[in-house]
């Protein structure tokens, strides 16, 4: 049955999702929409953030994509994908909260579209299913080869982010405050790690995650649910144990007592500070379209009191923003200033924080800001991945918002809930990179 679309301010809402669980335990959630000419496909398996778990977690997607028993190989698998109309394939390993989920997705061009017959969504789904549950195995492990190459290039990956100072900045400001947590880990793991990794027992861990944790498969386009519902099932119909492990939650801390101050040096022509706030607003808190609010105002937009005051007016900064880590309660100021001016820029920049706490606030700020995320929210729309991450989000923080309820309760935050919001921020964490006293300045 489909679900009548919501019409606001002009825009079509599209509808929810509907949802079954499979007799494996595995959930589909479908979204039936006429607005793309496209069938995505989204399979997530779920586990926890962890220091030993996550380079294994990192590593399984590169591998498996790089090919299965039915196309043994990365070009042969390729061929496979064009042969289908262009179909994409993609990994991803995704941090979001103290959550890590491993990301397999494949995009179709949709039968009606081609002027033949063809089954488009059983043959995506298929391709998903051999790459994810019939992998090419060498002596009952995975290939030797094959581990070791993408073993190299994550660890490449990982040396990259030097190269990226402003990553590499608020990755470690991040690493720094949130150290002993499960989040303060990288999203890729450590190098050291890799090297302990071997085939067997990257394999062992495969069959282990693919039978005891949580599984979403998500399904987006013009389809029926039934259809959908009988060609995700005769696919993934691997068995496994009885019931999923439970995940732990994503833990928030207060600010620590006092604030961990944090120097680097490095050569680099522009220093980079990153500020760590704790905001003890949680994703399924009262409060939290009003800390989406807050954030907007304060560095969210070109309009936001950050850009304004720090760049434009004091002309301090090359870049400013905030962002929020809304699982873990988290936000975070970045900007990129000459190391001389940074004393002069943190001072602006706590002074807005204080005119945020004071609901010093215009009504155009206030207004643009609102106007701002909604049509964030509404451009999230246009995307089947936007689609499928907005209410996979949901799932890692416990609670599914519609757009509807965070359109609905955007435009509803008022002053008073963003002075409440204001009050709880507290800073945790102040780091700066520096340019080498005397050295030889990069183009960093």
């Amino acid at each position: 049955m489909f679900l009548r679309p919501v019409i606001k301010g002009g825009h079509r809402l599209v509808p929810g999702y509907l949802q079954h669980t499979l007799p494996n335990g595995i959930r589909l959630h479908f979204l039936p929409t006429e607005k793309f000419k496209t069938i995505s496909i989204g399979l997530f398996i779920h586990q926890e953030l962890s220091g030993t778990l996550a380079a294994l977690n990192a590593l399984l997607p590169s591998v498996l994509e790089k090919g299965c028993r039915l196309y043994p190989d990365y070009l042969t698998l390729q061929r496979k994908l064009e042969n289908l109309f262009g179909a994409d394939l993609s990994t991803d390993i995704i941090k979001s909260g103290e959550r890590h989920t491993l990301a397999f997705t494949i995009e179709t061009a949709h039968d009606r579209y081609l002027g033949e017959k063809s089954n488009l969504l059983s043959e995506g789904l298929a391709i998903l299913s051999a790459v994810v549950t019939d992998p090419l195995l060498e002596e009952g492990v995975f290939s030797a080869a094959v581990v070791k190459q993408e073993k190299s290039q994550l660890v490449r990956d990982i040396k990259a982010m030097l190269n990226d100072k402003t990553t590499y900045a608020a990755e470690r400001c991040l690493s720094e405050m949130c150290a002993g947590e499960r989040f303060g880990v990288f999203r890729l793991g450590k190098i050291e790690d890799y090297e302990r990794i071997g085939p067997a027992e990257l394999y062992r861990y495969y069959k282990q995650l693919l039978a005891r944790n949580p599984l979403d498969i998500y399904v987006v386009g013009d389809l029926g649910e039934r259809v959908v519902l009988d060609a995700v099932t005769g696919h993934f119909n691997f068995p496994r144990e009885e019931k999923a492990v439970n995940l732990p939650e994503t833990e928030q801390k207060a600010a620590r007592a006092e604030i961990l101050v944090l120097e680097e040096q490095m050569a680099v022509n522009q220093a980079k500070l990153v500020l760590g706030y704790r905001t003890a607003t949680g994703f399924k808190d009262d409060l939290h379209c009003p800390l989406l609010v807050y954030s907007g105002i304060l560095g969210g937009f070109p309009h936001s009191k950050l850009f304004v005051k720090v760049r434009e007016e004091a002309g301090l900064a090359y870049y400013i923003h905030s962002r929020l880590e809304r699982h873990k309660g988290l936000m975070f100021i970045s900007a990129g200033i000459n190391y001389e001016d940074h004393a002069q820029a943190r001072a602006i920049i706590e002074l807005q924080l204080s005119d945020m706490a004071g609901a010093k606030i215009s009504a155009a700020e206030l207004e643009n800001t609102k106007r701002g995320l909604v049509n964030q929210l509404f451009s999230r729309q246009d995307s089947p991945s936007q689609l499928i991450g907005f209410h996979l989000d949901g799932i890692i923080g416990g609670y599914n918002y519609s757009f509807e309820q965070l359109i609905e309760g955007i435009e509803a935050v008022s002053l008073k809930e963003i002075r409440a919001v204001a009050e709880r921020i507290k800073l945790d964490t102040a780091f700066l990179l520096r340019p080498l006293e005397g050295g030889e300045p990069s183009d960093g």
